[in-house]
């Protein structure tokens, strides 16, 4: 197991995003998203390999992963280090997502 360690924007995402949910669809959704996005992070610091390779590989950003928010159409980036998952952003899967992970390290 290796902990989560958000970025600043990673946890920005989290928070506008469930605000987002909760504004346009209600309190329940707002919550039930929050829950579905920890669940999935949760399942990434159990098996940090669960994460697709696909899109770091697609923008040349060596070792990101994705991995999804059952339910949502959005996930999770992050980059596996020795004692911890470094988690860079929680984007919607339409955002351009190689320019906003494109060259980060």
């Amino acid at each position: 197991m290796k902990p989560a360690a958000l970025r600043p924007l990673a946890g920005e995402d989290l928070v506008e995003r469930a605000q987002y949910y909760e504004e346009t669809g209600g309190g329940e959704l707002g919550r039930r998203f929050f829950a579905s996005a920890t669940d999935a992070l949760r399942s990434a610091e159990s098996m940090p390999g669960i994460g697709s390779p696909a899109i770091g590989e697609l923008i040349q950003v060596p070792g990101l992963r994705r991995v999804g928010v059952a339910g949502f159409p959005c996930g999770w980036f992050y980059l596996e280090r020795e004692s911890h998952l470094d988690v860079v952003r929680l984007l919607a899967d339409r955002q351009d997502l190689e320019g906003l992970l494109g060259g980060m390290d």
